[in-house]
Order: C-alpha cells, then sequence, then structure tokens
C-alpha cells in the first residue's frame, strides 16, 4: 500500500526543515569562512561537488539497473537526490524509506532499491577508504597509523563486494525483515562499472577540496592531500550513524587531515566550504531531478504492478 501524500509532503519539509535548521544554526561561520575564499574558487568548487554528485548518480542507476530495475536518468535523480534529503533527519533509516517509496512509484521494488543503495554505499566506502590508504601516507605517515582500524576494512569490503557473497548478505537481511529475495545476482560488469563512476566521483571531490586549498598550499602533493582530507572525513561520518549527514564528525576529520598544510582555523574554512557546497549540491540535484522527471508518468501497468508488490 502506498503512503499517504500527504505523509511525504510532510516528510520532505521536515527534512528541509532540519536542513535549514544546520545551515542557520552555524551560519555566522560559515558566511566568515566563505568571505575569506575569492568568489570563483567557490564556485569552481561548488561545481566540482555538482559533478561528483552526478557520476555517484549514474553509479546507483548502474546497479539498481543490475538487480533488474532500469530507471531513466532523470527518474533516478529524482528518486536519490530526493531521497537522500533524508539523511538530514536524525536517524539513519529516513533516506533508505524514502529512496524505496520513490523508486516503487516507478516501477522498481524496495528489495531492489535497498539491495543498490547499501551496495552503493559499500561501493563508495571501498573507494574512499582506498584513496585514503593511497594518499594518507603523502600526507603523514603518523596520521595514516593512527587510522589503520579504517583501512583495514578494505579487504573486507573487497570480500564483500563479490556478487555471489553481495548477494547472500543482502538477501539474509532481507529474510530477517521478513522481505522478499533479490531475484538475481548483480552481474560483475554492473559492480565494475558502477566502481569507475564512483572513483570518477571520488576524484571530483577531491577536486573541489584542491580548489578550496589552491590559495593557501602549494606542492605536489596537494591534490593528495584534498582527496585524503575528502575521502577520510566522509567515510568517519557515514561510519558516525547516529549523525544526522556526520554533521560536525566529517568537519573534525578533515580539520586533522588538513593539518600538515593549514592551520586549524584555515582547515574549519576549508570544512566549512565543503559542508555547505555540499548540502547546497544536494538540494540543486534533488530540485532538478524532481523537475526533470515531472513528465514521466509512475508506473501503472499490470507487470510493473506486480513486480512492485511482489516485494511486500
Amino acid at each position: 500500500m502506498r503512503s499517504n501524500p500527504l505523509l511525504r509532503a510532510g516528510l520532505a519539509l521536515a527534512a528541509l526543515g532540519f536542513l535549514a535548521y544546520g545551515l542557520s544554526r552555524n551560519w555566522e561561520g560559515t558566511v566568515t569562512a566563505l568571505g575569506r575564499l575569492s568568489w570563483w574558487t567557490v564556485a569552481a568548487s561548488f561545481a566540482a561537488v555538482l559533478a561528483g554528485l552526478g557520476c555517484m548518480l549514474v553509479a546507483w542507476q548502474v546497479v539498481l539497473a543490475g538487480f533488474g530495475s532500469p530507471l531513466p536518468l532523470r527518474v533516478a535523480a529524482k528518486v536519490l537526490f530526493m531521497g537522500q534529503l533524508g539523511k538530514y533527519l536524525p536517524g539513519s533509516v529516513w533516506a533508505f524509506a524514502a529512496m524505496m517509496e520513490l523508486a516503487r512509484d516507478h516501477g522498481s521494488p524496495p528489495r531492489r532499491t535497498f539491495g543498490a543503495t547499501v551496495v552503493g554505499l559499500v561501493i563508495s566506502l571501498g573507494c574512499a577508504l582506498g584513496l585514503a590508504a593511497v594518499t594518507l601516507p603523502l600526507v603523514s605517515g603518523d596520521l595514516a597509523a593512527r587510522t589503520w582500524y579504517l583501512l583495514a576494512l578494505i579487504p573486507l569490503i573487497v570480500v564483500g563486494l563479490h556478487p555471489r557473497v553481495l548477494t547472500f548478505v543482502l538477501n539474509l537481511a532481507l529474510r530477517v525483515v521478513r522481505r522478499e529475495p533479490i531475484e538475481q545476482v548483480l552481474p560483475g560488469r554492473a559492480m565494475l562499472v558502477s566502481a569507475a563512476w564512483t572513483m570518477a566521483g571520488w576524484l571530483c571531490y577531491g577536486l573541489h577540496i584542491w580548489l578550496l586549498l589552491d590559495a593557501r598550499a602549494d606542492g605536489p602533493t596537494l591534490f593528495a592531500v584534498s582527496t585524503a582530507a575528502y575521502a577520510l572525513a566522509w567515510a568517519t561520518g557515514l561510519l558516525a550513524v547516529v549523525v544526522p549527514a556526520g554533521i560536525g564528525i566529517r568537519e573534525g576529520a578533515m580539520v586533522l587531515v588538513l593539518a600538515p598544510v593549514l592551520s586549524a582555523p584555515q582547515a574549519l574554512v576549508v570544512a566549512v566550504a565543503s559542508r555547505l557546497a555540499f548540502t547546497l549540491g544536494d538540494v540543486v540535484w534533488a530540485g532538478a531531478g524532481f523537475a526533470l522527471a515531472r513528465g514521466h508518468a509512475p508506473a501503472e501497468g499490470p507487470e510493473s504492478k506486480a513486480a512492485v508488490y511482489a516485494a511486500q
């Protein structure tokens, strides 16, 4: 049974309200931070964030199609980014629930959307930690040693992403919540293509930090510092699931990684500007997805309905 449209609207407004509250609470510090950066630096960094989010969208779309639910890019953008606004609500389930509900409108059973979202997060975490493992030693050997417990997750992620292992784990989780299992093993090609797009997105994220740093630091390892800073910060924020969107934790981790090239106040400026860029990026992509998908009718045919309600 589909949720009440009023309930959907209420949850969307609540998510936007928490997002606005987070921005307003730190508004003075954000304005001060932006005032220390040139407008072109901020604009170019924001463009890199939008490009990175676009890469992550394609990566998720590829995995969902691999599970048997191909969605047009504009619909995938609506599902992913409107659903992702739920991460600004306290708790770690709202984004998942919103995405499954939105995708169900377009013929994707919740089990496939859930599976694609989990796989996308694991691939992104693996790419982030892999980049951190390569770049952190270039930044600080001491910092690399202190974060060994995060890098130790890489072998587990590699094993867990084997298509058969992945399908077994996902179906076990679905069985626990009394849902139908995923019907097919994710093709290895879909996994590789998604990982390639994800890595491209991470390089864009590294670029956005590099652009914010360019006027403040130089050297041959600057891009490595930038990539390591955001990769480690994002991974730390993701693993701290009790905090909405990793707020606060991500910034602290980024300041720690940037310490070798920036003073703490300068690093905090970069961290705050980065947080604002991603928050606005989520809103821009969600708005674009909503606008672009308005002409795409939800799935209503008998076959689509059967596929949707098979997961119930």
